[in-house]
């Protein structure tokens, strides 16, 4: 079974369509390389993987493009449209764990904190 008929069976099996799986397929691939890599998802490393997959998926696809096709202006838009879908949650995800980690874990920063009360507290 090659990539494009496993991606087919994929489609079939779960009744999902291909928009959605790129969605799943580029947060689990994002989040398999970032543990296997012990990578936090605030290191672009793990995003660049998903890019990598995209964009080789595409091309791979477009290996399977008829020549009457190649042409055709849908193709290149349902192209753009495959590689939007892989890439947004996982570009959420880094900017998120990179600027605003505290959202994903709900953890205060201890000095911000600190601060705050040595602040709120009445010196004598």
């Amino acid at each position: 079974m090659n990539w494009f008929e496993l991606k087919n069976w994929l489609e079939l099996s779960t009744g999902l369509d291909r928009d959605s799986l790129h969605i799943y397929a580029g947060v689990a691939v994002q989040l398999s390389i970032a543990f296997c890599l012990r990578r936090s998802l605030a290191s672009p490393i793990p995003w660049f993987f998903v890019a990598a997959v995209a964009l080789l998926n595409e091309y791979y696809d477009y290996s399977f493009v008829p020549e009457v096709s190649l042409g055709n202006q849908e193709y290149y838009d349902e192209a753009i449209r495959d590689i939007w879908n892989t890439l947004l949650l996982p570009s959420v995800f880094l900017l998120i764990a990179k600027f605003w980690p505290n959202w994903l874990t709900g953890k205060l920063d201890r000095d911000k904190v600190t601060v705050e009360l040595d602040e709120a507290t009445p010196s004598n």
